[in-house]
């Protein structure tokens, strides 16, 4: 499956399996019903967004950071919305709101590559 069809509710059901963790399980460590876990999984509701469930789901599925950044970006896909990680630091500042509204009229993929390189030499 590509990721481009992934949901968030196949990619946990994925990953809850590989780590032979059961519904429950997750739904305990959650503080939520067996039954939110299972409707989250079969996408009859929305990836959660808001507070630290997020978080909570990453550690008790032991993704790595690429892993969870894609958690991340399917909970907001599916809510067609910012990944809920970026939203609170999107809003956080005004420069960052006018670099990327600006970066949205004018910046190509070899700009961002750039601006990314740049960062990783810091």
């Amino acid at each position: 499956m590509s990721q481009s069809a992934l949901t968030f509710g196949n990619f946990i059901n994925k990953k809850r399996k590989i780590k032979g963790i059961t519904q429950k399980n997750v739904a305990d460590a959650l503080g939520v019903t067996t039954v939110y876990v299972c409707d989250i999984e079969k996408n009859r509701r929305y990836p959660p967004t808001k507070g630290d469930m997020l978080s909570k789901l990453a550690k008790i599925l032991t993704l790595n950071e690429d892993e969870k950044n894609i958690l991340y970006d399917l909970a907001g896909s599916d809510k067609g919305c910012a990944p809920p990680d970026l939203t609170e630091y999107i809003m956080s500042s005004d420069i960052i709101r006018t670099a990327l509204r600006t970066a949205k009229k004018k910046a190509t993929t070899d700009d961002w590559q750039q601006f990314i390189d740049n960062l990783h030499k810091k």
